[in-house]
């Protein structure tokens, strides 16, 4: 961080001694602090209760109280309506306010494109990449398949539209992971949206529903308890955790989709932005306390925990991220037909 200089005095100062000059120079000049919060800062979350970006938040919320990294308090609140533009809007009509951030999932992308609101996340100022978070095939412990092979099967064998796979919202990301399995296998389920992942498993494990693709945080409680089957991961390589999550599976044992037949993959964003037209200082603020976060014991669990990709940047090269991404869900939501008309 750049510091500020001290005031140079002007006049003669000969009589001074050295000793006394240098006092004399930080009484009338004091360096000044770093920016920091003034008030309480409000953490957006653009998701329902119960879901992977909700339990971030709040694990982000009791690794800044537990470890004070913030004289102010992180104050979490679910925006949820609209697929999450209403979250993103008030972050967007914030603009200049240091005292609110939002934590993104890639409805960053795909509520814009599916619903037309006027938003785009250029709109705001991105603060730091925290993790790319996986996607499984779950479904019920008592459903006969014992794979992704055998799952796919069973779906095509009882013909379109008779299985029904569970995800959080519409036309964002479960349900785009599911149009694209759906194109990969040849089968067509019915997507039943809900507000969480964490309600997607509680119907999951209630037979409501007959899989689910839950981010692993959001479903480990489920195949730890032995309600769960964890078929495959979306993504081009296992998962590193060797950890024995259940008594006989970590999560390095579950294959990827491909591995297990299923041609398909699918990785999402944890992010932070803030407000459109904050200053450097405040960036750098923020910059430096999820960097903090990330150093913490707390956080290096949770990320064995939910089994994420730890992937994560901040400056330029997370813009550069940005605007990859962004170019590909608008391909994967034209391929699927989910672009507002």
């Amino acid at each position: 961080m750049k510091k500020a200089s001290i005031s140079e005095f002007k006049g003669s100062l000969k009589c001074l001694t050295v000793g006394a000059l240098a006092a004399a120079s930080l009484a009338a000049a004091p360096a000044f602090a770093a920016w920091e919060p003034t008030k309480p800062v409000e953490f957006v979350i653009p998701a329902g209760t119960g879901g992977g970006a909700d339990q971030m938040a709040r694990l982000v919320q009791g690794i800044v109280i537990k470890h004070k990294l913030m004289k102010e308090p992180l104050i979490v609140v679910n925006k949820s309506g609209g697929a999450g533009a209403e979250g993103f809007l008030e972050v967007k009509n914030s603009k200049g306010d240091p005292h609110k951030i939002i934590i993104t999932l890639s409805n960053l992308f795909t509520t814009p494109m599916a619903t037309g609101v006027p938003f785009n996340w250029r709109d705001m100022t991105p603060v730091s990449m925290l993790a790319l978070d996986q996607f499984v095939l779950w479904v019920n412990a008592e459903n006969p398949a014992k794979n992704a092979k055998e799952y796919m099967a069973e779906v095509k064998a009882a013909g379109p539209n008779k299985m029904k796979m569970g995800g959080t919202g519409s036309k964002q990301e479960d349900q785009i992971l599911t149009a694209g399995l759906e194109k990969a296998t040849g089968t067509k389920f019915i997507y039943v949206p809900f507000k969480g992942g964490g309600e997607v498993a509680v119907q999951l494990v209630g037979k409501h529903i007959d899989s689910s693709v839950n981010n692993p945080i959001e479903a480990v409680a489920q195949w730890r308890a032995g309600k769960l089957r964890a078929l495959c991961v979306f993504d081009e390589k296992r998962m590193p955790y060797k950890a024995k999550i259940t008594d006989t599976q970590s999560w390095n044992d579950i294959p990827t989709c491909t591995e297990a037949g299923v041609p398909s993959s699918y990785v999402m964003l944890r992010g932070i932005f803030m407000p459109a037209g904050v200053t450097p200082d405040q960036l750098a603020f923020y910059v430096d306390l999820f960097k903090k976060v990330r150093e913490t014991q707390d956080w290096k669990d949770y990320m064995e925990k939910g089994a994420f990709n730890q992937s994560a940047m901040s400056g330029p090269e997370y813009a550069k991220w940005l605007e990859n991404a962004e170019n590909l869900h608008r391909t994967l939501m034209k391929d699927a037909g989910f672009m507002a008309k």
